[in-house]
């Protein structure tokens, strides 16, 4: 098997078939500048998410150490698009292939880290609502146990391009989308984020569900809260933020291909 480890990422680029410009155009300074600014809040909000839960005692649960990760996962993700933008545009053709794969590599583990923290909040939620509690009984040492496993989990996935699961090897295989990248991946990691979030789906559908065949009930046996309606309007707000905040990530895979 020929395998081409010494050719330029243009060379990849050409195979695909995909546009690869040696020359800033309007187009690549507007998205430059605006990945730069989102990459700064991005930033600047999720350190204020993970200081707050640091020095606040009352945030010392389950839930919010979850969230605070989720705070990590996004500050690692908001890293690795300002690193794609001083190497995306024309400085994409000047890269070596390592480069271009520690590139993909930064956005890809930090994507999964984020959606699967996103699945680990629903479920934890799912425990919360289904036992009645306010917070999780889960100890600390074990919420740090699933943190590592999420992140080790990101690594893979984000690593295994660069270790082998690539098409520098057979040339027929490489994406149009990310031409150093194997179809298959790329396959495969689509359908690994749609399985998570039909899993998140059927997990706050469920919690949606048990919550109003309850308050249903009891409304049945005492007068009708005036909180019943505030509480389902809640619910289904907290389940569409949750939902939206797994599409961002996702959709960032469209960006990482310049």
């Amino acid at each position: 098997v020929h395998c081409f480890y010494n050719e330029t990422v243009g060379f990849f680029y050409n195979n695909s078939r995909k546009e690869l410009t040696t020359y800033w155009r309007t187009k690549d300074v507007l998205v430059v500048a605006l990945g730069l600014t989102v990459s700064v809040i991005v930033l600047l909000t999720n350190l204020l998410v993970i200081t707050a839960i640091i020095i606040n005692r009352r945030f010392h649960y389950p839930i919010y150490y979850l969230l605070g990760n989720l705070a990590a996962a996004d500050l690692f993700a908001g890293i690795a698009y300002m690193f794609l933008m001083f190497h995306t545009g024309p400085r994409t053709a000047e890269l070596s292939l390592k480069t271009w794969f520690i590139r993909q590599s930064l956005l890809d583990t930090s994507l999964t880290a984020s959606v699967v923290n996103l699945l680990a909040i629903a479920v934890e939620r799912h425990q919360t609502v289904f036992t009645m509690q306010l917070h999780s009984k889960m100890s600390n040492q074990r919420v740090m146990i699933l943190i590592f496993c999420i992140w080790v989990t990101a690594l893979l996935l984000g690593l295994i391009p660069s270790y082998g699961w690539h098409c520098l090897c057979a040339l027929e295989k490489c994406s149009s989308m990310a031409p150093l990248y194997s179809r298959s991946y790329l396959t495969f990691w689509a359908i690994s984020n749609l399985v998570i979030f039909l899993i998140m789906v059927v997990v706050y559908t469920h919690i949606f569900i048990y919550v109003k065949r309850k308050m249903t009930r009891m409304s049945k046996h005492t007068s009708f809260h005036p909180r019943y309606k505030e509480t389902m309007i809640s619910l289904v707000k907290t389940v569409t933020i949750i939902l939206m905040t797994f599409c961002c990530p996702v959709s960032g895979l469209c960006m990482n291909s310049e």
